[in-house]
Protein backbone atom coordinates (compact mmCIF):
# COMPACT_ATOMS: atom_id res chain seq x y z
CA UNK A 1 0.00 0.00 0.00
CA UNK A 2 1.35 3.24 -0.91
CA UNK A 3 0.06 6.14 1.30
CA UNK A 4 0.08 8.93 -0.91
CA UNK A 5 -3.95 9.94 -1.76
CA UNK A 6 -5.34 7.07 1.63
CA UNK A 7 -6.93 7.98 4.25
CA UNK A 8 -6.19 7.35 7.47
CA UNK A 9 -7.68 7.24 11.03
CA UNK A 10 -5.13 7.73 13.96
CA UNK A 11 -6.26 6.87 17.80
CA UNK A 12 -4.46 8.44 20.81
CA UNK A 13 -3.05 11.48 18.04
CA UNK A 14 -2.67 14.13 20.69
CA UNK A 15 0.68 13.29 21.92
CA UNK A 16 3.45 10.43 21.13
CA UNK A 17 3.29 7.98 18.51
CA UNK A 18 0.33 8.75 17.68
CA UNK A 19 0.92 12.28 16.83
CA UNK A 20 4.20 11.14 15.07
CA UNK A 21 1.71 9.09 12.93
CA UNK A 22 -0.35 11.71 11.82
CA UNK A 23 2.40 13.88 10.56
CA UNK A 24 4.70 11.28 8.86
CA UNK A 25 0.66 10.24 7.53
CA UNK A 26 0.69 13.94 5.88
CA UNK A 27 4.08 13.99 5.02
CA UNK A 28 3.53 11.21 3.00
CA UNK A 29 1.24 12.71 0.48
CA UNK A 30 -2.29 11.03 2.84
CA UNK A 31 -5.45 12.84 1.20
CA UNK A 32 -7.07 13.14 4.83
CA UNK A 33 -6.25 12.15 8.57
CA UNK A 34 -9.03 11.58 11.34
CA UNK A 35 -6.74 12.24 14.42
CA UNK A 36 -8.61 11.44 17.25
CA UNK A 37 -8.52 11.72 20.85
CA UNK A 38 -10.79 11.33 24.05
CA UNK A 39 -10.56 15.44 24.40
CA UNK A 40 -10.23 16.02 20.84
CA UNK A 41 -9.94 20.18 21.59
CA UNK A 42 -6.32 19.14 22.47
CA UNK A 43 -5.66 18.07 19.21
CA UNK A 44 -3.35 20.64 17.59
CA UNK A 45 -2.42 19.96 13.90
CA UNK A 46 -2.09 23.49 11.48
CA UNK A 47 -2.90 21.06 8.53
CA UNK A 48 -6.60 21.50 6.60
CA UNK A 49 -6.18 17.20 5.95
CA UNK A 50 -6.54 16.96 9.90
CA UNK A 51 -10.10 16.00 10.93
CA UNK A 52 -10.01 16.32 14.65
CA UNK A 53 -12.28 13.01 16.15
CA UNK A 54 -13.53 11.96 19.45
CA UNK A 55 -13.09 8.55 19.94
CA UNK A 56 -12.71 6.72 23.81
CA UNK A 57 -11.41 3.03 23.91
CA UNK A 58 -13.50 2.74 26.99
CA UNK A 59 -16.95 4.00 25.97
CA UNK A 60 -17.96 2.08 22.83
CA UNK A 61 -20.93 4.57 21.55
CA UNK A 62 -17.78 7.00 20.86
CA UNK A 63 -16.01 4.39 18.39
CA UNK A 64 -19.22 3.39 16.75
CA UNK A 65 -20.01 7.26 16.02
CA UNK A 66 -16.59 7.75 14.67
CA UNK A 67 -16.94 4.47 12.43
CA UNK A 68 -20.28 6.06 11.41
CA UNK A 69 -18.21 9.00 10.84
CA UNK A 70 -14.87 7.88 9.08
CA UNK A 71 -16.80 5.97 6.42
CA UNK A 72 -13.92 6.76 3.50
CA UNK A 73 -11.10 5.66 5.97
CA UNK A 74 -8.51 3.28 4.05
CA UNK A 75 -5.65 3.32 6.87
CA UNK A 76 -6.32 2.32 10.46
CA UNK A 77 -4.06 2.85 12.81
CA UNK A 78 -4.81 1.79 16.07
CA UNK A 79 -1.65 3.74 18.77
CA UNK A 80 -4.04 4.49 21.86
CA UNK A 81 -3.29 2.77 24.94
CA UNK A 82 -2.21 3.61 28.79
CA UNK A 83 0.40 2.38 31.59
CA UNK A 84 -1.34 1.95 35.02
CA UNK A 85 2.24 0.28 36.02
CA UNK A 86 -0.70 -2.16 38.13
CA UNK A 87 0.96 -5.60 39.59
CA UNK A 88 -1.22 -8.52 38.75
CA UNK A 89 -0.68 -9.90 42.16
CA UNK A 90 -1.11 -6.78 44.52
CA UNK A 91 -2.58 -4.30 42.31
CA UNK A 92 -5.57 -2.82 41.91
CA UNK A 93 -7.73 -4.97 40.44
CA UNK A 94 -10.17 -2.18 38.04
CA UNK A 95 -6.27 -0.94 37.29
CA UNK A 96 -5.33 -4.18 35.96
CA UNK A 97 -8.89 -4.43 33.96
CA UNK A 98 -8.21 -0.82 32.87
CA UNK A 99 -5.10 -2.39 31.12
CA UNK A 100 -7.10 -4.58 29.54
CA UNK A 101 -10.18 -2.90 28.63
CA UNK A 102 -8.09 -0.11 26.56
CA UNK A 103 -5.67 -2.74 24.80
CA UNK A 104 -7.55 -5.75 24.11
CA UNK A 105 -11.14 -5.06 24.35
CA UNK A 106 -10.60 -0.97 23.31
CA UNK A 107 -8.78 -1.99 19.89
CA UNK A 108 -10.52 -4.84 19.35
CA UNK A 109 -13.90 -3.13 19.25
CA UNK A 110 -12.10 -0.53 17.10
CA UNK A 111 -11.56 -2.88 14.73
CA UNK A 112 -14.84 -4.43 14.89
CA UNK A 113 -16.43 -1.17 13.80
CA UNK A 114 -14.11 -0.62 11.54
CA UNK A 115 -13.47 -3.47 9.49
CA UNK A 116 -16.61 -3.05 7.21
CA UNK A 117 -15.74 0.19 6.31
CA UNK A 118 -12.38 -0.89 5.53
CA UNK A 119 -14.41 -3.68 3.29
CA UNK A 120 -15.73 -1.11 1.26
CA UNK A 121 -13.04 0.54 0.71
CA UNK A 122 -10.94 -1.96 -1.26
CA UNK A 123 -9.32 -3.75 1.95
CA UNK A 124 -7.39 -1.16 3.58
CA UNK A 125 -4.81 -2.28 6.34
CA UNK A 126 -4.75 -1.63 9.64
CA UNK A 127 -1.90 -0.95 12.31
CA UNK A 128 -1.33 -2.02 15.12
CA UNK A 129 0.92 -0.31 17.68
CA UNK A 130 2.23 -3.13 19.85
CA UNK A 131 5.29 -3.09 22.67
CA UNK A 132 8.10 -5.95 22.78
CA UNK A 133 6.28 -6.04 26.34
CA UNK A 134 3.84 -8.33 24.72
CA UNK A 135 6.60 -11.01 24.90
CA UNK A 136 8.02 -10.44 28.20
CA UNK A 137 7.25 -9.23 31.35
CA UNK A 138 9.76 -6.78 33.73
CA UNK A 139 9.21 -5.42 37.42
CA UNK A 140 6.01 -2.65 37.03
CA UNK A 141 4.78 -3.84 33.95
CA UNK A 142 2.79 -7.09 35.03
CA UNK A 143 -0.83 -5.39 33.74
CA UNK A 144 0.47 -3.58 30.78
CA UNK A 145 2.71 -6.58 29.75
CA UNK A 146 -0.27 -8.73 29.92
CA UNK A 147 -2.61 -6.97 28.26
CA UNK A 148 0.09 -5.70 25.08
CA UNK A 149 0.19 -10.14 25.02
CA UNK A 150 -3.27 -10.02 24.42
CA UNK A 151 -3.45 -7.44 21.75
CA UNK A 152 -0.39 -8.81 19.95
CA UNK A 153 -2.10 -12.17 19.67
CA UNK A 154 -5.54 -10.63 18.68
CA UNK A 155 -3.89 -8.65 15.83
CA UNK A 156 -2.72 -12.28 14.47
CA UNK A 157 -6.21 -13.68 14.78
CA UNK A 158 -7.84 -10.64 13.02
CA UNK A 159 -4.98 -10.55 10.40
CA UNK A 160 -5.97 -14.38 9.76
CA UNK A 161 -10.39 -13.20 9.91
CA UNK A 162 -9.80 -9.87 7.61
CA UNK A 163 -7.47 -11.67 5.17
CA UNK A 164 -10.37 -12.50 3.10
CA UNK A 165 -12.00 -9.27 2.62
CA UNK A 166 -8.47 -7.74 1.60
CA UNK A 167 -7.05 -5.79 4.95
CA UNK A 168 -3.59 -6.09 5.89
CA UNK A 169 -3.21 -6.24 9.39
CA UNK A 170 0.47 -5.14 10.60
CA UNK A 171 1.62 -5.47 13.87
CA UNK A 172 4.36 -2.90 15.18
CA UNK A 173 6.55 -3.32 18.12
CA UNK A 174 9.28 -1.20 20.00
CA UNK A 175 10.77 -0.82 23.24
CA UNK A 176 11.21 2.43 24.85
CA UNK A 177 10.47 5.44 23.11
CA UNK A 178 10.56 9.12 24.25
CA UNK A 179 6.98 9.85 24.71
CA UNK A 180 5.63 10.93 27.89
CA UNK A 181 4.05 7.46 28.43
CA UNK A 182 7.57 6.04 29.25
CA UNK A 183 8.29 9.41 31.05
CA UNK A 184 9.72 6.95 34.24
CA UNK A 185 11.57 4.81 32.48
CA UNK A 186 15.86 6.01 32.45
CA UNK A 187 16.96 3.27 30.05
CA UNK A 188 17.88 3.69 26.17
CA UNK A 189 14.38 5.31 24.69
CA UNK A 190 14.18 5.89 20.62
CA UNK A 191 12.61 7.98 18.53
CA UNK A 192 9.28 7.90 18.40
CA UNK A 193 9.30 9.57 14.51
CA UNK A 194 11.50 5.80 13.85
CA UNK A 195 7.62 4.22 14.64
CA UNK A 196 5.64 5.51 11.61
CA UNK A 197 8.74 6.01 9.48
CA UNK A 198 9.21 2.16 9.54
CA UNK A 199 5.02 1.07 9.97
CA UNK A 200 4.32 2.84 7.09
CA UNK A 201 7.77 2.05 5.09
CA UNK A 202 5.97 -1.82 5.90
CA UNK A 203 3.13 -1.23 4.73
CA UNK A 204 4.16 -0.29 0.96
CA UNK A 205 6.22 -3.68 0.83
CA UNK A 206 3.13 -5.41 2.53
CA UNK A 207 5.21 -6.38 5.84
CA UNK A 208 2.87 -7.99 8.41
CA UNK A 209 5.31 -7.47 11.34
CA UNK A 210 7.68 -4.50 12.21
CA UNK A 211 10.40 -4.83 14.86
CA UNK A 212 11.26 -1.35 15.57
CA UNK A 213 14.64 -1.47 17.31
CA UNK A 214 17.43 -3.69 18.69
CA UNK A 215 15.66 -4.26 21.89
CA UNK A 216 13.13 -5.83 20.70
CA UNK A 217 14.60 -7.83 18.14
CA UNK A 218 16.76 -9.10 20.95
CA UNK A 219 13.83 -10.13 22.99
CA UNK A 220 12.26 -11.74 19.89
CA UNK A 221 14.90 -13.70 19.32
CA UNK A 222 14.85 -14.86 23.14
CA UNK A 223 11.59 -16.93 22.80
CA UNK A 224 12.92 -20.01 21.21
CA UNK A 225 15.46 -21.09 24.11
CA UNK A 226 14.79 -21.42 27.51
CA UNK A 227 13.47 -18.53 29.22
CA UNK A 228 15.40 -18.66 32.50
CA UNK A 229 19.04 -17.15 30.71
CA UNK A 230 17.05 -14.01 29.17
CA UNK A 231 15.17 -13.14 33.06
CA UNK A 232 18.95 -13.27 34.14
CA UNK A 233 19.65 -10.65 31.71
CA UNK A 234 16.56 -8.71 31.96
CA UNK A 235 17.35 -9.13 36.19
CA UNK A 236 21.01 -7.29 35.41
CA UNK A 237 19.53 -4.90 32.70
CA UNK A 238 16.61 -3.50 34.99
CA UNK A 239 17.24 -4.14 38.03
Amino acid sequence: MNVNDQIALVTGANRGIGRQFVLELLDRGAAKVYATARRPETLDFDDARVVPLHLDLLDPASIAAAAATATDVTVLVNNAGVSTGALLVTGDPAEIRREMDTHFWGTLGVIREFAPVLAKNDGGAIVNVLSALSWFAAPGSGAYSSAKAAEWNMTNGVRLELAAQGTLVQGVLLGAADTDIAAGYDGPKIDPRDVPRLSLDGLESGSIEIVVDDWTAMVKASLAGDPAPFYAQMTQLLG
